[in-house]
């Protein structure tokens, strides 16, 4: 089989059939040193025929899409995904902190790029439509990651910290992420429960994965934190 290349942070690393090539807090692929990431998260390996990502952690869950988002994947751990699109970008969150990556295959063996090019330059059309205000609070939240220049690791904000972003009270935040949460649930995106053990903050984490990955919001969306800022700060009436 031919190999993958994984880029993270500018780095590039090139995965061989053979030994299964781990990612983590310790491992071929060294994400970081947070101590909520687990010392190896995600394999990389060669089976059947095909190239496989598998979560052999305990507690974290990845986020996996294709090049456009329009397919999307949620890997909890003890399960494993085939790598059918030649290229697949990898979310996760460890505490405060979401990453990402992307896996290069050289080969389209299932030709999955046609199906992968947006229709006359258009983006995906997906089961939930957000108000202005719900679509703000998603790229308040998801700012650090879409602003970075390339694939690695940003820090989520708080629901303090983005509540202030965007001028308004922490009930109006509140509410409005409930809201954005459960229409979110409804359509079945796994993570967005609240409950005993679910901590916001890593809601607010599955929120930004799930919100990337199938480019419910996208860079262009930056412009709308600063477009008003006036506007930002009145009490929303969506």
């Amino acid at each position: 089989m031919r190999p993958l290349r994984v880029e993270y942070c500018g780095e590039w690393y090139t995965v061989e059939a053979g030994e299964p090539f781990t990612i983590g807090r310790e491992s071929d692929l060294t994400i970081d040193d947070n101590p909520y990431l687990h010392r190896t998260f995600l394999t990389l390996s060669a089976e059947y025929g095909l190239w496989w990502l598998s979560n052999v952690g305990q507690l974290l869950s990845a986020t996996v899409s294709d090049a456009t988002g329009s397919v999307q994947a949620w890997v909890a751990p003890g399960a494993k995904l085939p790598l059918v699109f030649q290229a697949v970008h990898v979310m996760f969150s460890a505490g405060a902190t979401t990453y990402d990556f992307t896996v290069h295959a050289e080969e389209d063996f299932y030709n999955t790029s046609l199906t992968a090019t947006p229709v006359d330059g258009g983006t995906t059309v997906l089961p939930v439509t957000l108000t202005s205000s719900q679509r703000l609070l998603v790229v308040a939240l998801a700012e650090n990651l879409l602003s970075q220049p390339s694939a690695g690791r940003a820090v989520v904000p708080s629901s303090a910290e983005a509540a202030a972003r965007l001028g308004w009270s922490m009930t109006t935040f509140n509410r409005k992420l409930d809201n954005v949460c459960e229409k979110l649930d409804k359509i079945g995106v796994n993570g967005l429960r609240g409950g005993r053990g679910k901590l916001a903050t890593n809601r607010r984490a599955r929120l930004v994965e799930y919100a990337v990955a199938t480019r419910l919001v996208s860079i262009d969306d930056l412009a709308l934190l600063d477009t008003d800022r006036e506007e930002s700060k009145q009490v929303p009436s969506e």
